[in-house]
């Protein structure tokens, strides 16, 4: 009885070896097994002790955000001033909660491009609902929550079920979701005027505990039940596996485009709450300009925060040190009272840096594995 195809190969010591059609598939197997974030739907999660020596790469841009913090404090001292580092942790506050999302989803060799638009209609559609249509905060929050999420959802089922890239979907919604917003503001700037109705949401957004603003307290709280979730369970290592290699990660047992599609729904949410803490800090909402460009600080935080672009690597605590070095960054050029108009060249600038510094770390990586 035939087993199976093969077909001939080389004569090896007078004898005809013959290989199997499916050594790729087994191949496979054998890397999915190998895989060492990747494990059995079944298996219980381990939990390894943590090793410093895997934050290498997170040390080494602590290190350079130190330098950075030090350098900007000489250039002005006022950098040091509260009022201006209370603002600042604001920002990091909200940046770092929406590029945690951004972080995930090229952890998983994706990318989302949508994040700006997203906040202009949510923006929009939560003042409407607050100021207009007096929905009960709680109500117009949830809603809002729920659409971004929505949008996630369907992002992941575009990208996983048709299949598309996720570059085409996300810069479809990124256009999609800016024209919704101009449409159902009318081209018109919303706000939120005193909060009366909703004092309890805008302290909420906008207020302090002690010294320390609220959204950097959310975002501190998001980042722990985020690392929790990325590198202490298996949910996380089945991001990881379906990042490195998804056919090999579908072989193992996972089901990878349930992963990639949950992680597009985890990311709008992120991008959801960071949204309503950006509606509120600005408290205008220009439907052409709100959070433009916003997704090209999430994707440079994760970059420079040690997230390869291939996906299969990256961390949470390296996507808030990127992050808190872009605001750094920015606060830099401010201070310097360098044009604002060259934000977008240094955020280009590091981002360009961050891919080059990952593809030399590669190639190091791959000589001294051949060694």
């Amino acid at each position: 009885m035939i087993i199976g195809q093969a077909r001939l190969g080389p004569v090896r010591e007078g004898r005809l070896r013959f290989e199997p059609l499916y050594a790729r598939r087994r191949s496979l197997y054998r890397q999915a097994n190998t895989m060492t974030n990747a494990q059995s739907p079944v298996s219980a999660p381990s939990r390894p002790a943590i090793n410093i020596a895997s934050y290498r790469k997170e040390l080494g841009i602590l290190g350079l955000l130190v330098v950075v913090m030090f350098m900007t404090y000489v250039k002005n001292h006022d950098f040091m001033n509260p009022v201006n580092l209370h603002n600042l942790a604001q920002l990091i506050g909200i940046y770092g909660i929406f590029s945690i999302g951004a972080g995930m989803v090229i952890i998983t060799s994706g990318i989302d491009l949508s994040v700006g638009s997203v906040f202009a209609l949510e923006g929009v559609l939560l003042s409407m609902a607050l100021t207009e249509h007096d929905w009960p905060w709680a109500v117009a929050i949830a809603a809002v929550l729920g659409l971004t999420m929505l949008l996630g959802f369907v992002h992941g089922l575009l990208i996983t079920r048709v299949p598309l890239q996720p570059f085409i979907v996300t810069l479809c919604g990124l256009l999609i979701y800016r024209g919704l917003a101009r449409f159902v503001a009318n081209d018109a700037t919303k706000g939120f005027g005193d909060g009366t109705g909703f004092n309890v949401l805008v302290n909420l957004a906008t207020g302090n505990a002690g010294n320390v603003p609220a959204p950097f307290i959310l975002m501190i709280a998001i980042a722990a039940i985020m690392w929790i979730v990325l590198h202490r369970s298996v949910y996380g290592r089945y991001i990881y596996a379906v990042g490195r290699n998804e056919e090999a990660a579908r072989y193992s047992g996972i089901n990878s485009k349930a992963v990639i599609t949950s992680v597009y729904v985890v990311s709008g949410l992120l991008a959801g709450i960071a949204g309503i803490l950006l509606a509120f800090y600005t408290n205008s909402i220009s439907p052409s300009s709100h959070g433009n460009s916003y997704e090209l600080y999430g994707i440079a935080a994760a970059v420079v925060g040690g997230c390869s672009l291939r996906g299969g690597e990256g961390s949470v605590i390296g996507i808030l040190i990127g992050t808190a070095l872009l605001q750094v960054l920015q606060n830099l050029v401010n201070m310097l009272s360098i044009p604002s108009s060259l934000n977008f060249a240094v955020i280009g600038a590091v981002i360009l840096v961050g891919v080059i510094a990952d593809e030399i770390v590669k190639k190091r990586s791959a000589r001294v594995k051949a060694a």
